[in-house]
């Protein structure tokens, strides 16, 4: 993130660059969160910032013109959240009131997988935690199941019958598949692979940034911040240098 930041530059009206991917969920769509992990530390602007880019970007790929914002908390209630929490909502709902984002509310974690918004919006440090807890359970769940279906004869014979669900659902928890995170906000097209990314996954990243090149994703994400910029306001502590957490 540092090194992208610093040879492309940010666009204007945003100061820093956030890690935005796709998380399956219960609809059998993508749920965009941002940020995963590029800024540990944020203020209610960067939150506004994401989801500002964060539309463009599931607007760019899915061709939904208004996608759904929610502010990730830990309860739906506006009075909920710490501070920037219950500023950056101030800002969110105003945003959605002036027609510059959809925005649906606070949404709590549980919420991600369900699918109920398109996009989620938290600071790195919430968002990476998040993203390694989600492929620490699929990959927990392939575990189980080849465990409890080679400990006796029936059990395998089980898992013959079941087998188009187990692979559908083993294809579906699959976070190889979705490999390749967007760094949105600079000049240029940034995309991130996995550090513990396989070749399977590895494959996935490169169709990822050619489908944002082939949907001018950075048009539209400039346009959304044209459009958004009465309500950015920039952050001259981002003037310095900043620290990438490690992800």
């Amino acid at each position: 993130m540092a090194l992208a930041r610093y040879l492309l530059k940010t666009i204007d009206g945003i100061d820093r660059p956030a890690i935005a991917s796709g998380i399956p969920n219960a609809k059998g769509g993508m749920t965009t969160v941002l940020d995963l992990g590029a800024n540990v530390d944020c203020n209610e602007q960067h939150l506004l910032q994401f989801a500002v880019m964060g539309s463009a970007l599931v607007s760019a790929l899915s061709g939904n013109n208004t996608p759904s914002v929610g502010l990730l908390n830990i309860g739906e209630e506006v009075i909920k959240g710490n501070e920037v929490i219950k500023k950056a909502g101030e800002l969110l709902r105003a945003a959605g009131a002036s027609g510059d984002l959809n925005f649906h509310g606070n949404v709590e974690g549980n919420d991600i997988f369900k699918g109920v918004v398109d996009i989620v919006v938290c600071d790195g440090f919430v968002g990476n935690v998040m993203l390694k807890t989600g492929e620490g359970v699929a990959s927990m769940i392939g575990g189980f199941l080849r465990e409890e279906f080679s400990r006796n004869p029936l059990t395998k014979l089980a898992a013959v019958a079941a087998y188009p669900i187990l692979a559908a659902l083993k294809k579906r928890t699959d976070h190889r598949r979705y490999n390749g995170a967007a760094l949105l906000g600079l000049r240029g097209l940034v995309f991130k692979s996995h550090g513990s990314a396989d070749e399977l996954a590895f494959e996935n990243a490169p169709g990822r940034a050619y489908d944002a090149a082939r949907n001018n994703l950075l048009d539209r994400v400039q346009a959304r911040i044209d459009h958004a910029r009465p309500l950015l306001v920039g952050d001259p502590a981002d003037a310095q240098p900043l620290e990438a957490a490690t992800t």
